[in-house]
């Protein structure tokens, strides 16, 4: 009897990345824009009407082409096509939540366990983050993904671009010393079929 399943092996990686996708001089102009615009404490993890406050200690601000990103954008996004195209093959839109900067300062900020998607929002397919501060400015602060107990340890260079799938379980550590910016954002599309 001949088997009906056409299966494919899942050859994608954890995770992919570009060293050097910003220049120290352009991760520190995205910090002076984020901080222009004025960062807030990030809210996450209402579950039943209730703000878990210990998933994530950190603040944000989104940025948007009209904040003086649409260099950012655009190199961004040929990119995310790019590595998309080499590595997933997912079908995606848009960056249609903008693009997050993210904080984290000593002692202790982080963003625990999670994954990127949410009931009842837009299909976050793919997720992207991109190291802004020096990794010898801070301590901790590193982006995990998880696909068993061990974590997987993400590049720490400045400037340097991540994407992964955003069902992957991931967390960003506690920051010891010093402080953590990172640009973060996600690819929307269809949902996954």
């Amino acid at each position: 009897m001949k088997d009906n399943w056409n299966l494919r092996i899942d050859t994608s990686p954890p995770f992919v990345y570009i060293k050097d996708f910003l220049s120290k001089e352009e991760c520190q102009n995205l910090i002076n824009i984020g901080k222009k615009k004025g960062l807030f404490k990030a809210k996450v993890g209402v579950h039943k009407g209730i703000l878990n406050k210990k998933l994530r200690k950190s603040s944000t601000v989104f940025l948007y082409p009209y904040d003086g990103m649409s260099d950012v954008f655009k190199k961004l996004t040929n990119a995310v096509i790019s590595l998309n195209n080499q590595f997933y093959n997912f079908h995606i839109f848009s960056f249609n939540e903008g693009l997050q900067l993210t904080h984290y300062k000593s002692p202790g900020e982080k963003y625990g366990k999670h994954v990127d998607r949410a009931m009842n929002s837009a299909v976050r397919k793919l997720s992207v983050s991109i190291q802004l501060s020096d990794p010898n400015s801070y301590k901790g602060g590193d982006l995990c993904l998880y696909e068993s107990d061990d974590p997987i340890y993400t590049p720490r260079e400045q400037g340097t671009l991540i994407m992964f799938p955003s069902f992957a379980l991931h967390e960003v550590t506690p920051v010891s010393k010093g402080e953590r910016f990172s640009l973060v954002a996600w690819l929307t599309g269809d949902p996954l079929k």
